[in-house]
């Protein structure tokens, strides 16, 4: 590993933030305390929301962590769009007996505020998603002694990123679980995201920043694939979601394993944004009217999905998920930790004997 994610977690492994609740403070200090890197989500926080969980981590562990931030969004330009697919959602409604959301309840998940406190009482690693910040933001956290990642889905966004002032990208590959970070929403290019390997050897010939891999990797010989490619380290979020200390629903951790969820597919139904997940009834039966409009359908459905997950109805939830969710594992977030960098240190060994336990 570059010398700075080397002082930042002992194992190249990174819990990937992952937003709705399940990178929770007893999550991410589990995973730090491990030697791997923990991640909170600030996405779908306030701001006050996100420093009361600095605040418990930082009482869990004393080791390095991250906070993942949400860039503000474009406003999406078609409201009738919106508004046709509020019709086609009535009847979930009626069924779920909740009222749908307020689609303009706002765009920015506080930003500026999170911003402010992150710069004001820094933590080790601010990670970004949706987008790249400016160079003047990238270069306040550099001065307050934050590292700084920007994830990335293609080669260009990879460029951005390094001309802003980045300190690391996190190059996300189709196969990934729950958002596609892309840096601008594209209809056109729905389906069209890079597999991770081949994203990670074009990003890595592209721009001279350190490289987590992120994408459907649940093994640790999949670790030493993506090391192998030019990584410096591997960010995990569907195997540490159904871990014990992850705070996702009970339902959501038991379906990344049930018989009845066979395949994930990228959706636009619950959110307007490209996103991952175990194909259900909602996602089957709305995906294709959904519009390009992020966070405007994400308000829309928010008290659906809450409502199908009181009720138990998991046909009704968000199931973010990568590709490789039939291989989780339940396991405490410090014994999977080790499990990983034993299976990625068994891998190398067996690559070249006598070198496994090199680091």
């Amino acid at each position: 590993m570059s010398s700075a994610l080397t002082d930042l977690c002992r194992y190249p492994i990174v819990q990937a933030p992952m937003a709705g609740g399940a990178s929770c403070p007893q999550l991410a200090a589990a995973v730090s305390e491990a030697g791997g890197l923990g991640f909170l989500a600030a996405g779908y926080k306030t701001a006050d929301g996100m420093y009361e969980e600095v605040k418990q981590l930082r009482g869990l562990t004393a080791r390095p962590f991250g906070i993942n931030l949400f860039m503000p969004q474009p406003r999406y330009a078609d409201h009738s769009a919106v508004e046709v697919y509020r019709n086609q959602l009535a009847g979930e409604a009626t069924w779920y007996e909740t009222p749908l959301g307020d689609p303009d309840a706002g765009r920015d998940d506080g930003y500026e505020a999170k911003l402010a406190i992150l710069l004001d009482d820094p933590v080790p690693v601010v990670s970004f998603t949706f987008g790249c910040p400016t160079r003047t933001t990238l270069d306040a956290f550099a001065q307050a002694g934050t590292y700084t990642v920007v994830t990335v889905t293609t080669p260009e966004e990879a460029q951005t990123a390094q001309w802003s002032g980045a300190d690391a990208v996190c190059v996300q590959g189709i196969e990934a679980g729950g958002h596609q970070g892309t840096h601008r929403d594209d209809p056109a290019t729905d389906g069209a995201g890079i597999g991770l390997l081949s994203l990670v050897t074009q990003v890595r010939e592209t721009v001279q920043l350190p490289v987590i891999a992120a994408g459907g990797l649940m093994r640790g010989g999949q670790i030493a694939a993506v090391l192998a490619a030019g990584a410096d380290a591997a960010q995990l979020g569907t195997a540490f979601l159904v871990c014990p200390e992850s705070g996702a629903n009970a339902l959501h951790k038991q379906a990344m394993t049930n018989p009845l969820f066979v395949r994930t597919e990228l959706t636009r139904a619950f959110s307007g944004r490209p996103a991952r997940g175990l194909v259900n009834r909602f996602m089957r039966e709305h995906g294709r009217y959904a519009p390009p409009a992020y966070p405007e359908i994400h308000h829309l459905t928010s008290g659906l999905r809450k409502a199908a997950a009181r009720v138990g109805d998991a046909q009704g939830m968000a199931l973010w998920a990568g590709q490789g969710h039939r291989m989780a594992r339940d396991l405490p977030a410090g014994q999977l930790v080790e499990v990983l960098n034993g299976e990625l240190e068994a891998t190398r060994a067996s690559l070249m004997p006598g070198l496994g336990n090199v680091s």
